[in-house]
Formats: C-alpha cells, sequence, structure tokens
C-alpha cells in the first residue's frame, strides 16, 4: 500500500511541475504624475496567460530603489484578473515623496535620470495549486525633464 501511495505522489508531483504557468515581464518604467504630495512613477507589467480562463490576481507587491534605497514599496491588492489566452498590460503606480528625492540629489546632479531597480511579485490564484507568485526585476534608468521639454 504504501508503495502504491509513494507512486501517486510521484505522479502528481510530476504533473504539478509540468503544468503551465502565466509569465510576466516588466515593460516599461517611467515618470507619470508630479503632485504636491509626490512623484508617482508607472510600471507596465506585461503577463501572458497560458489557460482558456481568466485567472484572478491576488495582489502586486513592489518595491523600487534608486541608490541602493528603497525610495517606494506597497501592495496593490486584487487589481482585477488575467485575460484568458492573451496578454494583460498592468500599471502598477510607483509613488515617490519628494523627501526621498532629495536623498537622491548625488544620483540625479551627476547625470540628471534616476538609477533604479524594481521589484515586483505578481501573486495568482492557479486552479489546484492556488496562490503563485511570479518574481520579476527591472533595472534601468528614468530620464528627468528638463526647463525646456516642459515649456
Amino acid at each position: 500500500m504504501a508503495e502504491l501511495l509513494e507512486k501517486a505522489k510521484n505522479f502528481m508531483a510530476e504533473k504539478v511541475a509540468n503544468i503551465k504557468k502565466p509569465e510576466a515581464s516588466v515593460e516599461d518604467v517611467d515618470l507619470k504624475d508630479v503632485s504636491r504630495e509626490c512623484i508617482t512613477y508607472n510600471a507596465k507589467v506585461a503577463v501572458k496567460n497560458p489557460y482558456g480562463h481568466a485567472l484572478p490576481i491576488c495582489e502586486i507587491s513592489y518595491t523600487f530603489k534608486s541608490s541602493g534605497r528603497v525610495i517606494a514599496s506597497g501592495t496593490i491588492p486584487d487589481p482585477g484578473s488575467l485575460k484568458a489566452n492573451d496578454v494583460t498590460m498592468l500599471d502598477v503606480g510607483l509613488k515617490v515623496p519628494h523627501n526621498v528625492l532629495v536623498t537622491l540629489v548625488k544620483d540625479i546632479g551627476a547625470d540628471w535620470d534616476i538609477d533604479y531597480e524594481l521589484e515586483v511579485g505578481l501573486t495568482i490564484d492557479l486552479p489546484i495549486i492556488g496562490n503563485f507568485t511570479i518574481p520579476l526585476s527591472k533595472k534601468g534608468e528614468i530620464k528627468l525633464p528638463t526647463l525646456s521639454d516642459i515649456f
């Protein structure tokens, strides 16, 4: 009997390991808005759903770093669902308070951009498996607008 249970366990582990899973990538990070309270950046995340039915997204967690320091982090609960057999574009708003940007003056002053690292955790509810988190990471730079760009 124990041998039969072991075979069933190995069979299920193999099947679960080979199940198609959604794939995601961070496409772009750009300046979205400047307000009195903060500067908002927008990260575009593309998620490919290989299933024939929509999948609910449980949450999106993010950490936005610059010069090795965390300048924004948080979670977005229940942001919707992924379209069936399609690529869904998600917008992740990253709000950075102005006082944090003051600490980045050395990096900004050197080349008038912000070098960043973005880490995103996309938690999806997969049937049978349960919650599955897709870890994403992207490094890059955001060019800041100059006075000539504004006027």
